[in-house]
């Protein structure tokens, strides 16, 4: 039986003809030059004079219709308006022209047949080239014609010419890959646009006490908390301490917001009155569009609020409000010193703070050509067969992205072209590709009604600093996806990527900058609040950009921020460990290396040792001289094996190639879990195993740690006697012995030959094992 020919998973570099221009070099000759050239015939209808009446009424509801060959475009129509202006713009791909003619035809919208009100035709051999940045093409007045050519009555204001995918008008228009979607917002479905996330700030609110609360049961002492909800989030505080009308707190409660500020800050004081039953003493509504915005650590001015109380009056269902002296003293500031975290922080793109008065200069510009794909999987099928609706998503900082999509094709060409400026070389892009289930106003698998969501087909993640300056870099990447059945290659797509840099002096000086603002390590967040708040931020831009028209979906948001990928996986935490023993290996070859010169396996070696130890003991200053130059060797000799390629998705590292069906089904399980007791148990079981190793390993690394604090705390009080004594006839023979005698003992000591080698454990390792731990201490 022939073995299945494995999947290459592989990058591959090409060398593509990107836009029209020459390779010299890895750097490039011509403009918009990050893609290739493509052909497109434009036809912008703006508006109509003069129509003629065709209903009884003697009005018209007209529209255009554009077409060439198979190829055909409409524009809305207006009801009763003989003066439209519509301000369409219609593009046909070259490669696809199967006529000589262009034809532009006005109609009249009606129930059974559509009548035609005239047309104007164009000869595509005369339509003028425009290459960009040309100044744009003015549009001009045409006379309608009827069927013969004679002249009707009507006029229409046009603009035709023959231009590139650089041009302006090219991410407005209706495109003929398109050509199987109709309506308004079908087309707007597939339309290429950019969006930027909402700016984000960290809202701070320190509740510091209340005063005057009025409790409706007087007689018992009041266990206040306050409670905070701005939007979908909410906090509290814990119970205060100080159990009466005048609670204290002093706690910090931390939130996500967006501008623009949608929502205000609703402050509740209340009193636990019972285990489930709670008593509203106060509520506060405050605005955030007038909260002061603190730039760095100074705190800013207190404030008293005034709580207001409300209670429904017997007999009206009206709520009244009624005020009265409670108040709470709150620090309440938006936090513009933060970055506020919405990627995965091994993966993010921007590391600016909010508060754009803290911007440094850019350092470079990131170019990025979405070329084409190859080798799409069928994502859905349409009318009984396999098909697939690809777009593509990019995203570097606020900015994201989002290719047309093309329709129905395997292998799609979109060579489209853009530009982020960059302020961090130690950034990521993130690059995704998608089918859209959306060309109907929403739709199922097969194609029509329904609530679906865009399928991925994959993701591609370059990091910047891996990138050469000023070179461009052309490969196709594996679109690889993990499923339940293992990793699988849905295809291929291929970039065009450079990072130009603007200051060379500014971009090495960005190494010696902290990673994230100042204010990240002048007032850190804890882990928690760091997780809290940045699975608040992905809901926010989520929400955000999947109302913007067209709207990108909450499904791609979330895959291009890595929602989830905290979640426990078997696969990812063996890719882990064996990451940590790759690392590590490094530490033990040196260990082995040395361990085989101290017992002579190579003689020549040791005694070459012998002398270089000597020459470093006679002369100490050539100690660090010797180490920093063996490194710089060390990194010119790998020089000429650095990568050439930019990293990419390796399944081998991530054991996505190597991973058990029950782990990877483990893996797609809901949170919390889905599937039956039997498997949740085995799963469960299987865990406490691994769990139980690690839990092992991290206990004896604590033991050593606590062996060598007790050296020093009586808690063997005969051990730490014997460390004392020594550390004192130690100090006395380093004072009268020159550290060059004792530096050549101890290194002959450790470098001796083997036939003064013993198999036991050596004293101070025996006495090391001998010391307590806290083990004794744990139950």
């Amino acid at each position: 039986m022939q073995r299945p020919i494995p999947e290459d998973f592989s990058l591959k570099e090409t060398k593509p003809h990107l836009g029209g221009g020459k390779l010299s070099g890895d750097k490039l000759t011509s403009t918009y030059d990050l893609v290739e050239q493509m052909q497109y015939l434009y036809v912008r209808v703006v508006k109509a004079k003069e129509l003629p009446g065709k209903d009884v009424t003697g009005s018209c509801d007209p529209y255009v219709e554009v077409k060439l060959g198979n190829y055909k475009g409409t524009t809305r129509h207006f009801e009763k308006k003989p003066n439209p202006e519509w301000s369409q713009v219609f593009a046909f791909s070259k490669d696809r022209l199967q006529a000589s003619v262009l034809e532009v035809t006005v109609k009249d919208k009606d129930f059974v047949k559509d009548d035609f009100m005239g047309r104007v035709l164009f000869d595509l051999n005369e339509v003028p080239k425009r290459v960009p940045p040309d100044s744009p093409l003015a549009p001009q007045w045409y006379k309608l014609e009827d069927r013969k050519g004679d002249k009707v009555k009507g006029e229409l204001m046009l603009a035709v010419w023959m231009g590139t995918q650089a041009d302006e008008a090219f991410p407005e228009a209706w495109h003929s890959d398109a050509a199987a979607v109709s309506g308004t917002e079908g087309v707007a479905s597939i339309r290429s646009k950019v969006y930027l996330s909402p700016k984000l700030w960290y809202l701070r609110v320190n509740v510091i006490e209340a005063q005057d609360l009025q409790p409706t049961d007087k007689g018992r002492y009041p266990e206040v908390f306050v409670k905070a909800i701005l939007g979908n989030q909410a906090l509290r505080t814990r119970i205060s301490s100080t159990r009466s009308i005048n609670p204290m707190w002093n706690e910090d409660l931390m939130f996500v917001a967006a501008e623009p500020f949608e929502e205000p800050l609703v402050l509740s004081v209340e009193d636990r009155v019972a285990a489930n039953k709670d008593e509203v003493l106060g509520v506060c509504v405050i605005p955030l569009q007038y909260m002061d915005r603190r730039l760095d650590h100074k705190p800013v001015n207190t404030r008293w609020y005034n709580l207001e109380k409300h209670v429904v009056i017997e007999g009206d269902q009206k709520k009244k409000e009624i005020k009265f002296a409670s108040r709470i003293h709150m620090r309440i500031c938006l936090e513009g010193g933060y970055h506020v975290l919405d990627e995965s922080t091994h993966y993010s793109s921007d590391l600016r703070p909010t508060a754009k008065q803290l911007w440094k200069q850019n350092i470079g510009v990131l170019e990025l050509g979405i070329l084409n794909a190859q080798g799409l999987m069928p994502m859905k099928t349409k009318d009984g067969r396999g098909t697939t609706d690809a777009y593509c998503v990019a995203k570097y900082g606020q900015k994201w992205v989002r290719t047309r999509t093309i329709i129905d094709s395997f292998m799609p060409r979109w060579n489209e072209q853009y530009t982020w400026e960059v302020f961090d070389p130690c950034t990521v892009v993130t690059i995704g590709v998608f089918d859209n289930c959306h060309l109907h106003g929403g739709g199922d698998k097969g194609g029509g009604g329904g609530g679906a969501k865009d399928s991925r087909i994959g993701k591609v993640r370059i990091r910047l600093s891996t990138l050469e300056t000023d070179r461009v870099y052309t490969h196709s990447y594996p679109l690889l996806v993990l499923h339940p059945n293992g990793v699988k290659k849905m295809g291929e797509i291929h970039l065009a990527v450079r990072f130009t840099c603007s200051s060379l002096l500014n971009m090495m000086h960005m190494y010696s900058h902290p990673l994230l603002p100042k204010m990240h390590y002048l007032h850190p967040l804890t882990v928690s609040q760091l997780d809290s708040l940045r699975h608040q931020a992905t809901q926010i831009v989520s929400m955000r950009l999947s109302r913007a028209e067209p709207p990108l979906r909450k499904e791609v948001v979330e895959y291009m921020l890595d929602v989830g990928s905290h979640m426990w996986s078997m696969r990812r935490s063996k890719a882990n460990f064996f990451r940590i023993m790759g690392v590590l290996s490094g530490l033990i070859a040196i260990g082995k290396w040395f361990d085989q010169i101290c017992n002579w396996r190579n003689p020549i070696t040791t005694v070459l040792i012998h002398i270089l130890f000597i020459i470093l003991v006679v002369y100490p200053e050539l100690i660090l001289p010797t180490i920093f130059l063996y490194l710089f060797l060390i990194g010119v000799w790998y020089y000429r094996w650095r990568p050439r390629h930019p990293p990419h998705m390796d399944t081998r590292l991530s054991h996505a190639d190597s991973a058990h069906p029950d782990e990877l089904d483990e893996e797609f399980d809901t949170f919390p879990t889905s599937r039956q007791a039997d498997l949740v148990r085995m799963r469960y079981d299987r865990l406490r195993s691994i769990a139980g190793r690690i839990q092992t390993v991290v206990g004896d690394l604590a033991t050593q740690g606590e062996r060598l604090q007790s050296l020093l705390s009586w808690r063997d009080p005969r051990a730490t006697a014997l460390f004392v004594l020594f550390c004192l006839v130690a100090a006395v023979v380093l004072y009268v012995t020159p550290f060059q005698v004792v530096a050549l003992l101890t290194g002959f000591y450790i470098l001796r030959h083997p036939r003064f080698r013993h198999k036991l454990p050596s004293v101070p390792l025996n006495f090391f094992r001998r010391l307590p731990a806290r083990t004794d201490c744990m139950l």
